[in-house]
């Protein structure tokens, strides 16, 4: 399907906090992107980490979630893999200019374009904080 987006839920090893961008549209959102020609959804996940927070992480063997959005009213509906990766605090964000990513603390509240996303993120680092996927995917 076509368009297809990847996107990373990134949170630290305390599962307490996610790692966010600020999209100028968008508001806060997981970073994440167009999946390119010639590049896997899981390829694209870890390019789009990197372009947009600075960061480099492992992605957890399987996709967290699956989406269908629609980004804006005069675009195709967009297929959404969102993949996971545990990563540090410590390590500093870098990023695209004029989109700063920032830890969120999971009981903070995020103005996003994509409110169920809260839930949704919040739930699944619950479970990998149960131990139920860290492994497992």
């Amino acid at each position: 399907m076509e368009p297809l987006a990847a996107e990373v839920w990134v949170t630290d090893p305390t599962f307490s906090h996610v790692l966010l961008v600020k999209h100028r549209v968008r508001g806060w959102v997981p970073p994440g992107g167009k999946v390119e020609l010639g590049e896997t959804p899981r390829e694209a996940a870890v390019r789009e980490l990197w372009e947009e927070t600075g960061l480099r992480g492992e992605l957890l063997p399987a996709p967290a979630a699956v989406a269908v959005r629609s980004y804006r009213a005069d675009w195709s509906a967009t297929l959404g893999l969102s993949y996971a990766a545990v990563i540090g605090r410590d390590v500093p964000l870098g990023g695209e200019s004029g989109q700063p990513p920032r830890w969120v603390a999971l009981e903070e509240e995020w103005e996003s374009a994509f409110p169920e996303d809260r839930d949704r993120i919040g739930a699944h680092v619950r479970r990998l904080a149960a131990g139920q996927s860290v492994g497992a995917y």
